[in-house]
């Protein structure tokens, strides 16, 4: 049925006739994207306008007018109808009489209504007064009425966008960066809102307003298809919840991918990505035009005076060969012939980078159209030029962008098309994989001065990652890939061997250190057979903490370094030619010496609360960041202390962020072994609880007068969870030849409430004793480790440890 057919059917059928017409054009599904919304805009314009006639025979001087998204033919499913009565002043009362015969009607049927009532004067007056009601206007549409009032209007409103453009469009433009930072950046959210982020919606309507000012326009490929498509999800999302939503929230991906027929939810988010790129990049270049227009208005009148009433010749400052600045922006030299010289484009960024300057939109697109490829292997400039690029900084990020955004990076490096919009399903990481990887380089770049090889440092921030748009582990995936990429770009064997080990065990140090026992000899030996060479750590330490301080906040503390730092420590005295540490000859601390000496002489628990701040990472005048308090816990060695440590902790709604338990032998003379828990906790509201009352609950709860499990089974049925997203099940896995003295088992769960209580109790039960435990949390995940062992202390068998696992497993599930 088209569009006529809908509509044919709907008039002079009133609102029940209009209500059935709609209905069946929306849920038919022989139209969708532009056709369908052009034909709900054009069925509605009819039945609005049979409203406004059977109301409007004795009113002159009157029209309706469609404005804003309306305005431009855009209806969604669950769009407003942005409308205006418009009349001449000169019938006050009939035309308020009208409004009701049309407004009601729209009401009656739910829909919703942005309505007002205005003169011409009053439109243009309000309009100059309120942004975003010009905006609205600068789309008015004509539906019914006086054709020659809505016209004149619309002439008027344009004549004053024009003229009052210098001081609106700056308006306009801080109106998109407020938004921006409350909404963020629509390219990299999980749940992003399709029209107020930044790259959505509003900015597509915000470019149109700059170009209807005649001082600017936005780079035009690819922009109409952009916005197409973000109306078409949101159409789509639209129809699967019922709502007028325009947030994309994670449970409602995979029905929207399969109402736009797409393979799945991440094929969705990356369509969705790349839509944003190009607006947010057509955002970037057209307001710089602007800012540049309205410099050049500013200072033309001076320089003509100055000049004698001549043309002012722009300044053009050598940057590198082929490559100038001109008027705040990098653009190609007028000798330059990128036909010849296939580099230019990496020595273009390059320099662009290390100015601080956006490269010109025209020079990107006259290099995409016509430099030739680079030979294989690079030539030593082009290399050189990469590195010097990902050296550069924050600067690199909007360079790499403007490359990108004309096709080139893929050009250069044909890997990145799979993790370009790749996005990462992870509440940790802040980005996509292809920017994850350039913020990497960007942290990277600020620690060159440690490493002896900043350039092999740099490239392997660029491509550490580069495996995750392959099937399997991305590490190996991405060792693959790193060895082609390296030779490609033209590194020597040696090099391209030492870019793939960086690649291959990029995680190794940061978990190895959270979660392995580092006083374990074969923990070390293990990390310095993989890492193979002192200037190889050295690289991997620096690569390590850059991955982690560009995946997000939560990847990285005070406490992740101190443990990182311990294990390069530890490593690199193996490779110099020392033999790992005797796990049993390591000395307790001072404070947990005198811990355990005071549990063995009472033959209690001990604690001790010790408030832990984050120091400022950026600003040194930046007041610290709380962390949390430190937990020592002194235990004489017994069955059950796991559970019941951190089931005390859990009734006192205490968040356990990391943990550490060990047997600690006791001084010289004294008979036994005594257990240290060293563990980070934070209250989930409220203040913390004393330390004497944490003392009495675990006294009771090591004696069995105190049942926990009870009372956490009470607390969760008096206060139950809200739902939400569900996640990915728990896993548990038996880690392979990780410790010659015990068993290994590892934990990935999600971090709720009591889990570390769960997993101790069924620890207990499986009839293991629990040697030592590393306890992280990263976002909401938790990731543990427990090195375990059989009563007499010994690994256990294979068959055991896997049964162990598989228990654990499906009590976590249950």
């Amino acid at each position: 049925m088209t569009s006529t057919d809908v509509r044919t059917e709907a008039e002079g059928s009133g609102p029940s006739g209009y209500a059935a017409a709609r209905l069946r054009l929306l849920t038919e599904g022989a139209q969708s994207g532009p056709p369908r919304r052009a034909a709900l805009s054009d069925l509605t314009d009819g039945w609005l306008a049979e409203l406004f006639a059977a109301g409007a025979e004795s009113v002159r001087g009157v029209s309706l007018v469609a404005v804003g998204g309306y305005g431009r033919g855009e209806l969604s499913p669950r769009s407003d109808l942005d409308l205006l009565l418009l009349h001449d002043g000169s019938d006050s009362k009939a035309v308020a009489a009208l409004a009701d015969r049309i407004w009601y009607p729209v009401w009656d049927l739910g829909l919703a209504l942005d309505h007002s009532v205005r003169t011409p004067a009053e439109a243009r007056k309000t309009a100059g007064e309120d942004l975003k009601v010009q905006l609205g206007l600068l789309d008015a549409r004509h539906l019914a009425g006086d054709l020659g009032l809505t016209a004149g209007l619309r002439t008027a409103v344009l004549a004053d966008w024009r003229n009052q453009a210098p001081k609106r469009l700056p308006e306009l433009q801080q109106l998109c960066a407020e938004r921006a930072e409350r909404q963020g950046e629509l390219q990299y959210l999980l749940e992003p809102d399709l029209k107020e982020a930044r790259g959505g919606l509003r900015d597509a309507t915000a470019l149109r307003a700059v170009a209807a000012s005649w001082l600017a326009d936005a780079p035009r490929e690819g922009l109409a298809e952009a916005r197409r498509r973000l109306l078409d999800v949101r159409d789509a999302l639209h129809l699967t919840t019922g709502r007028a939503t325009d947030r994309l929230a994670l449970q409602e991906q995979d029905q929207v991918a399969t109402e736009l027929g797409l393979l799945d939810a991440d094929t969705l988010l990356r369509q969705v990505y790349e839509a944003a790129r190009v607006i947010s990049y057509a955002s970037d270049v057209t307001w710089r035009e602007v800012g540049r227009v309205l410099r050049s208005r500013a200072v033309r009148p001076r320089l003509r005076a100055m000049l004698g009433g001549g043309k002012p010749v722009a300044e053009r400052s050598p940057l590198a060969e082929g490559v100038v600045e001109q008027d705040g922006e990098v653009v190609l030299a007028r000798a330059a012939r990128p036909e010849r010289d296939p580099v230019l484009p990496l020595r273009a960024a390059a320099a662009a980078a290390q100015a601080g300057l956006p490269l010109s939109l025209h020079a990107v697109r006259r290099m995409a159209t016509s430099v030739r490829p680079l030979p294989t292997p690079w030539p030593a400039e082009a290399r050189e030029q990469l590195v010097t690029l990902l050296g550069s900084g924050r600067p690199t990020v909007e360079v790499w962008e403007a490359l990108e955004a004309e096709g080139l990076i893929t050009r250069l490096l044909p890997d990145w098309e799979r993790v370009r919009c790749r996005p990462q399903r992870n509440a940790v990481h802040l980005w996509t994989v292809d920017r994850h990887l350039i913020e990497t380089a960007v942290r990277a770049s600020e620690l060159t001065r440690r490493v002896g090889r900043p350039d092999l440092l740099l490239v392997a921030a660029l491509l550490h990652d580069i495996g995750k748009g392959w099937p399997g582990d991305h590490s190996l995936a991405g060792e693959t890939i790193a060895r082609d990429v390296a030779g490609r770009i033209g590194f020597d064997r040696d090099d391209v061997a030492v870019l793939a080990t960086l690649v291959r065990h990029h995680l190794l140090l940061v978990e190895t250190a959270t979660r392995r026992d580092l006083d374990d000899p074969a923990t070390v030996s293990s990390v310095a057979e993989a890492v193979g060479s002192q200037s190889t750590l050295e690289l991997l330490h620096a690569l390590t903490e850059a991955d982690a301080l560009a995946t997000g906040p939560a990847a990285w503390s005070t406490w992740r370094s101190a443990l990182v730092t311990d294990l390069v420590k530890r490593v690199s005295a193996v490779l110099a030619g020392d033999e790992p540490a005797d796990p049993e000859a390591a000395a307790p601390t001072a404070e947990q010496e005198r811990l355990a000496v005071e549990a063995h002489r009472t033959g209690g628990p001990v604690l001790a609360l010790r408030a832990q701040t984050e120091p400022p990472a950026e600003e040194p005048s930046g007041e610290p960041e709380p962390l949390g308090v430190e937990l020592l816990i002194a235990v004489p060695d017994q069955p059950g202390v796991l559970p019941a440590v951190s089931g005390v902790l859990a009734m006192h709604r205490l968040t356990v962020r990391t943990a550490e338990l060990r047997a600690q032998d006791l001084p010289d003379g004294m008979d036994g072994s005594v257990l240290l828990l060293d563990w980070r906790v934070a209250a989930e509201y409220g203040s913390l609880p004393q330390a004497a009352r944490l003392r009495a609950d675990l006294v009771r709860a090591l004696d069995g007068s105190l049942d926990i499990s009870a009372r956490l089974a009470e607390r969760d049925a008096a206060y139950p969870r809200r739902r939400g997203v569900v996640p990915p099940p728990p896993r548990v896995t038996v880690a392979p030849a990780a410790s010659r003295h015990a068993t290994v088992i590892e934990v990935r769960a999600q971090d709720a409430p009591g889990l570390l209580f769960r997993i101790g109790r069924a620890l207990e039960k499986a009839g293991v004793r629990v040697r030592s435990a590393h306890v992280s949390t990263l976002g909401a995940n938790a990731v543990d480790a427990f090195y375990v062992t059989t009563g007499t202390g010994a690994p256990l068998p294979g068959e055991d440890a896997v049964s162990v696992a598989r228990a654990l497993e499906e009590t976590l599930r249950g």
